[in-house]
């Protein structure tokens, strides 16, 4: 039998290819371990739990960071996700063909925006807008009786950053959650009309709660976006590192202090410190969008399966 070379040679370098991106993978994690083993040798655990800053004493504790990424992204998930799936639906289940190519193609634009000019637009134009007439409504009103919306309004802070991350992930949680809601099959929504349902009540029994693990999983790639995003955020945060009493209060991410930092990182400790503080990013960011693939996984092997 005559040996095709050609194809082995092609299969050999497809498998280099292959394998090269779970090379660089390992590299990274090896290398960023490594970075941070003296940080990790002196801290230990405490180093997630401490809020101490100071670069001039070589105190550092990651808490400050590590409050500010979560509460952050959070808030961006609460204020994207209704409007993503919002949007999701209309394109699917209610825009014509032609108002939903183009609603569509919008919404995907959003995510072809750098961030430096979302970054800007908050600085500029949103900042101005909640420190003037959103965050007063919020501190004279629930401010009174709960401290997290209390306090003055810098234009900067937490909330100005959730906002901002609300629009960067929208297009991600909007076109997943498209994509699961178009493969919802037809059975289920003429089954669910045929019972007598209105259209709102098709979506909410037989749209909506057929895809909601992939909609969940919308979300967490959404979330996973948001927790790694940078410059943006290190534009309208107000960059303070400490752990804010009030969502309207400057805080720090991690992604932030490492751009923030990184270059006047003076000694091997403060280097290692902020390695330390990426490897945890990475980690989290990682185990983050595992999951959420996961969860859409199951949900097209479920869809799969009843077909």
């Amino acid at each position: 039998m005559k040996k095709r070379y050609g194809d082995q040679l092609f299969k050999a370098i497809a498998y280099i290819f292959g394998c090269s991106i779970i090379a660089m993978l390992g590299l990274m994690v090896w290398e960023m371990f490594r970075g941070s083993s003296f940080a990790l040798d002196k801290y230990g655990l405490g180093f997630l739990f401490s809020s101490s800053w100071d670069p001039v004493t070589e105190e550092f504790g990651a808490w400050p960071f590590i409050y500010g990424t979560i509460v952050s992204s959070l808030l961006a998930l609460v204020i994207a996700t209704p409007i993503s799936i919002g949007i999701a639906v209309f394109l699917v289940e209610v825009a014509p063909k032609w108002f939903r190519d183009v609603v569509g193609f919008l919404i995907e634009l959003l995510a072809a925006i750098p961030s430096i000019v979302y970054g800007l637009w908050g600085i500029f134009v949103l900042g101005p807008i909640i420190r003037e007439y959103i965050a007063p409504v919020f501190i004279n009103t629930l401010g009174k009786f709960i401290p997290f919306f209390a306090g003055p309004s810098f234009g900067v802070g937490i909330f100005t950053a959730g906002v901002i991350l609300a629009i960067m992930i929208i297009p991600t949680i909007a076109s997943i959650s498209r994509e699961v809601i178009m493969v919802v099959p037809d059975a289920q929504r003429e089954a669910a009309l045929a019972l007598g349902a209105t259209k709102w009540e098709m979506i909410r029994t037989a749209v909506l709660t057929y895809s909601r693990s992939g909609i969940l999983g919308a979300m967490i790639i959404g979330l996973g976006r948001a927790i790694g995003e940078t410059m943006s955020v290190t534009m309208v945060i107000g960059n303070r590192p400490e752990v804010p009493d009030s969502i309207f209060d400057p805080a720090y991410t991690m992604a932030s202090v490492i751009a923030n930092e990184f270059n006047e990182a003076s000694s091997d400790i403060y280097l290692s410190t902020l390695i330390e503080i990426g490897f945890l990013l990475f980690a989290v960011t990682l185990l983050v969008n595992i999951f959420a693939r996961f969860l859409v996984w199951t949900t097209s092997r479920g869809i799969q399966e009843a077909k």
